[in-house]
């Protein structure tokens, strides 16, 4: 009796749910996105995210005290300066951060370095050291 009764208690529940499922709609996309419009939304998104860092970078350069004396010197509000930054497009302020970065920091090495070597040779043609095998004395 009782594997009967689960028998028929099964059958009542399954009936129930095929019952209710063919009462729902399925849903219907009132339009499709296509790929190339998901990926164009998220190219701009990403160029967007990527600009707003520029502008973030640009924004905390401008803090630094050296440069706001300097834009002072130039007649230029900090304010003026920030709003300036704010309004640039994607595209601009992606170039001025690239220029920053590509700017040297501490001076021209390779001609440190080529100062150092001719300074080197002249006091050893002087004999004044000996560093290069080549060179000789003039003493």
């Amino acid at each position: 009796m009782s594997v009967s009764r689960f028998l028929r208690v099964t059958a009542c529940s399954v009936s129930l749910a095929l019952a209710l499922g063919a009462f729902t709609r399925p849903a219907m996309a009132t339009t499709l996105i296509t790929t190339e419009q998901l990926a164009q939304e998220m190219a701009t998104a990403d160029r967007t995210a990527a600009g707003q860092a520029h502008r973030d970078r640009l924004a905390s350069e401008l803090g630094r005290p050296e440069l706001q004396a300097r834009l002072q010197q130039w007649g230029v509000s900090a304010e003026d300066a920030k709003a300036r930054v704010a309004a640039l497009s994607d595209e601009e302020a992606a170039a001025l951060v690239a220029k920053i970065d590509q700017a040297p920091a501490g001076g021209d090495v390779l001609g440190v370095i080529l100062f150092v070597f001719v300074l080197l040779l002249i006091t050893d043609i002087l004999g004044f050291t000996k560093v290069f095998p080549f060179t000789r004395s003039i003493r």
